[in-house]
């Protein structure tokens, strides 16, 4: 399978990156399947440069912040006023709450369900299957019910953090990935909260401890140069540290 990084910047949108959006993409039955990780603040744009959005096979969200959820609401209007009405519902896996979150996203006056949008609850280690794709969601440590995505197809693995902090969850989704696609929101010498993001080192450390094959940054804060990430995360990490970026496109 195929990676694009469409969204990496972490908490909102940056100067050379929307937030938190991942299309993964894979040929099977004689046609390409699309899924995407996330949607967050500003992606519904850059989404556009590397697909149709309306020919998404379906969306998961991690967690409920904006920076992950948000371009759901651009994402509706284009299904229905578009050039090319959606003609069949878009399944999207999301956190328990997400119909009653997008649509007070979506409503002005009052709370506005997404029409043409088909929502399944995501549960702790409870595997779901989109074409070839198959997805383990495990719980992570964020301040709001969140979690990583194990996605596999085709004998590869791709884990996804979402947003968290170390946690037992993490590990699982890591284990002997052929891609960690890993949040590192801060750097040791800050002082944050425990329970909400990984450090780079921690970051390095959790992927290591799992066994992931390769290690890839994201979740980047836009204020911050990102090399300082990857040289903290270089002390806990055998080999090259990737980083996420616009429009990158790797395969897995």
């Amino acid at each position: 399978m195929d990676l694009t990084v469409v969204g990496c910047s972490g908490s909102f949108p940056g100067p050379d990156s929307p937030a938190s959006c991942y299309l993964v993409t894979a040929e099977d039955a004689g046609r390409t399947w699309r899924l995407l990780l996330d949607l967050g603040s500003g992606a519904l744009g850059a989404l556009q440069r590397h697909t149709d959005p309306c020919v998404l096979d379906a969306v998961v969200l991690s967690h409920l912040h904006p920076d992950h959820c948000l371009d759901l609401t651009g994402l509706r209007v284009l299904r229905s006023y578009g050039p090319r009405p959606a003609t069949s519902d878009l399944p999207v896996w999301a956190p328990a709450g997400a119909p009653e979150r997008m649509a007070r996203a979506y409503g002005v006056r009052a709370a506005e369900p997404l029409r043409g949008m088909a929502f399944s609850e995501l549960a702790d280690g409870v595997t779901f299957t989109v074409g070839p794709f198959t997805l383990t969601p495990y719980a992570v440590a964020h301040p709001v019910p969140a979690f990583g995505l194990r996605v596999e197809s085709g004998g590869a693995v791709l884990a996804y953090s979402g947003d968290t902090d170390a946690c037992p969850g993490l590990g699982r989704v890591l284990e002997r990935a052929d891609l960690a696609l890993v949040e590192a929101s801060y750097l040791e010498r800050e002082q944050a909260d425990p329970g909400v993001h990984l450090t780079a080192r921690r970051a390095a450390e959790a992927a290591t401890a799992a066994g992931a094959r390769r290690l890839m940054l994201t979740h980047l804060p836009p204020w911050r140069d990102p090399e300082e990430a990857r040289a903290e995360a270089s002390e806990g990490w055998q080999g090259e540290v990737e980083l996420a970026r616009s429009g990158l496109v790797t395969t897995v």
